[in-house]
Parts: structure tokens; C-alpha cells; sequence
């Protein structure tokens, strides 16, 4: 077995990555090994060179990947890297010594608040099997902030309707309880009516017409073609309508370490970002209201 493939075991097995991720990683390493075998042929990982790298990093750029691709790749080598050092078949990384490339800070893009209540208040969402479970999605995306993996793999014994919570296994099978606003409830359960007539044996919550598991590509042309009804946003996909959630609760006042648990992040810098929204709209009530403006 290759150095690589026990590291994708290590965390195959011990960090417990999902296996998109595994995917990610064997893709970088795998790259970077081509890289070097093209530059000067068989190698041995304890005698690459920080220059090597950095030569590495400046080819992806040249090719036109974005800097958060090259990142991305630069720390798997640097996460490969602590594993070799961890049982001394390295004595140091020469990743580590190589800087990231700069990314470009980019707003999220997210739905203004009326546009989301008109959505989901004015009749848009038929009382069909289809129509309760497209509203059932677009609601759970917005109120709870939720990613797609994690709504696509809601069961339901997820749902906890007396304390009005949610249970979500995020990355890194993260589990995490979230509220839901109370407004939900009752399509979720008008839903659950005429799901149990498309199949009742299943534990997923939601279901295709043919009582399968729903699928990626049908959330996202759910949330598409309702959100292309009330907004003109270029950006039309369930990560926009978490990037809402995180967006309007700090607009409202919360706190931000508290949004940072509802969201799943692990460290406060990914929440940090909405932060940025937040201030655009206060900038722009002070534009509108201060006096002396």
C-alpha cells in the first residue's frame, strides 16, 4: 500500500471524512505526484523541496485554477504531510512554508426577506403531493439553515414536532439540533399525510412521486423554479437560501456565535462572512436616515 492510500485510510477510518471528500484528497495528492514524477521522475516525498512546491502552486494558477481550488490542494499536501512527520517518515513539510494564494472576498448571495414571506405565504405551493413537498423543502432550507446533504438525508425520526427541533447529521458526522420556526409545522404535516400513501415504509422524509429518496438534481431545480417566481438574484440554489438564513437572523439581532452552531461551522471565521451583508444594510439605513448624510 502507497503512503497515499494509507493516508486516505487514516481518514477514511479515523477522521471519518465523507467520501466526497476522500475523493477530493486522493484527487490532490494524485495530481501533485504526476506533477512531480513529470518534473524529475520517481521521488520519494521526504526529499521534495518547498521550492517544488511553490512551483506546484504557480503552475495551477498559470492553468487558470481559482485560488480556492490551489488552496484547497496546497493543504491537502500540507495535511499529508503532518501524517508523514506524525510517524517519522518525514522530518518536516515542505508545504508549510508555502503561502496560499489571496482569494477574493465574495458576498454571499441571499433572498430579501419579503420576497422569502411572499413565497411562502401566498399560495405558490399547491396542496399536492408534489407542491406540499416543494414547499416542505424550501421551508427547511430557509428556517433552518441546513445544507442539501443534510436535507436530502432527514429522517423521520428527525423531526421532533413537541419541541419543535430538528436532527442533523452535518460534516464529519457532526450531529446538531436545530429549531424550526413554528410556520413550518403544519405543511411538513400536510405533507406527511400524503406521503404516507406514496410510501409509508421508508424513513426518509422526503420522497420522489415514485416514493424514492429524493435526489440532488430535484432540489435544486425545487428550489430554482420557485425562487425564479420572487426574485431576480442571479444565484438560484439551496445554498442560497441558508446564505438567507445565516443573513437574516444576524439582521435581526442574533448573536453570531449562535448562528455559527445553528449553521454547523466549525470556527467562527466561516460566519464571519454574512457579518459583511449585515453591514451593507446598516450602511445603507444610515445612508437613508442620518441627517447629515
Amino acid at each position: 500500500m502507497s503512503l497515499q492510500e494509507e493516508f486516505i485510510k487514516y481518514l477514511q477510518f479515523e477522521k471519518r471524512y465523507s467520501a466526497h471528500t476522500l475523493v477530493a484528497y486522493k484527487t490532490d495528492l494524485d495530481q501533485f505526484v504526476q506533477y512531480m514524477n513529470n518534473s524529475i521522475g520517481d521521488f520519494e516525498f521526504k526529499e521534495v523541496t518547498s521550492k517544488q512546491v511553490r512551483s506546484w502552486v504557480v503552475l495551477l494558477m498559470n492553468a487558470g485554477i481559482n485560488p480556492k481550488s490551489v488552496n484547497r490542494k496546497l493543504a491537502t499536501l500540507k495535511s499529508f504531510y503532518k501524517f508523514l512527520m506524525r510517524r517519522d517518515l518525514v522530518e518536516s513539510s515542505p508545504a508549510q512554508l508555502v503561502s496560499s494564494p489571496k482569494i477574493p472576498k465574495r458576498l454571499p448571495t441571499f433572498v430579501q426577506e419579503e420576497n422569502l414571506n411572499d413565497l411562502l405565504d401566498l399560495g405558490f405551493f399547491p396542496d399536492t403531493f408534489q407542491g406540499l413537498r416543494d414547499k416542505t423543502i424550501v421551508s427547511l432550507l430557509y428556517g433552518t439553515g441546513i445544507r442539501l446533504a443534510e436535507l436530502k438525508n432527514l429522517r423521520l425520526s428527525n423531526i421532533n414536532f413537541k419541541e419543535h427541533t430538528i436532527r442533523v447529521l452535518g460534516k464529519r458526522n457532526k450531529e446538531r439540533i436545530i429549531p424550526y420556526p413554528l410556520s413550518i409545522e403544519k405543511p411538513v404535516k400536510d405533507y406527511l399525510q400524503l406521503r404516507e400513501e406514496i410510501n409509508g415504509k421508508t424513513e426518509f422524509l422526503l420522497l420522489t412521486s415514485n416514493g424514492n429518496q429524493v435526489y440532488d438534481k430535484l432540489i435544486y431545480r425545487v428550489v430554482k423554479k420557485h425562487l425564479e417566481l420572487v426574485t431576480t438574484v442571479a444565484k438560484k440554489s439551496p445554498h442560497v437560501l441558508r446564505h438567507s438564513f445565516a443573513t437574516h437572523l444576524l439582521n435581526h439581532g442574533a448573536d453570531l456565535n449562535a448562528v455559527k452552531e445553528l449553521l454547523g461551522h466549525s470556527n467562527l471565521s466561516a460566519t464571519q462572512i454574512y457579518t459583511h451583508t449585515t453591514f451593507q444594510k446598516l450602511k445603507e439605513i444610515y445612508k437613508q436616515a442620518h441627517p447629515r448624510d
